[in-house]
């Protein structure tokens, strides 16, 4: 069966998706809710491992807090940015007070950063804010 693999971001569930629907509204099988949105996803550490992992979809993360001016800054950007990649990308939030340990275990040295990752791997990596037109260049 072709398709892309995607974890649904609400229930973790891992979903096979048509590439015909990667744009128009494929929801998870398990819990109904939408797996491409137009909007920036907020998203916990865990779900954050098994996306990376498994996604056929690249997955970019936004690691930041809601201390930090920049990321206050970035956040409507970013999503965007999200809006505009919808379909070719998902882009995720992941506040790294709340889960500190995905800043240990991704190697987070400053706020905001973002990392693509795809196939399973960090395939890049960017630090500090960016404008929407430049997030989605940088995602290519």
């Amino acid at each position: 069966m072709a398709g892309k693999k995607l974890t649904c971001l609400a229930c973790g569930q891992l979903n096979r998706v048509p590439e015909e629907k990667l744009g128009a509204g494929a929801k998870c099988g398990t819990c109904g809710a939408k797996l491409i949105s137009t909007k920036a996803v907020e998203i916990d550490f865990a779900t954050l491992q098994k996306a990376a992992k498994n996604d056929e979809l690249p997955l970019v993360v936004d690691f930041w807090a809601p201390w930090c001016g920049p990321c206050k800054m970035m956040g409507p950007e970013f999503s965007k940015a999200a809006d505009v990649l919808a379909g070719k990308a998902r882009l995720v939030k992941l506040n790294t007070e709340e889960h500190q340990k995905a800043g240990q275990v991704y190697g987070i040295r400053g706020i905001p950063t973002m990392v693509r990752f795809e196939g399973g791997k960090e395939k890049k990596r960017q630090s500090g804010a960016m404008r929407a037109g430049d997030i989605v260049s940088w995602v290519g």
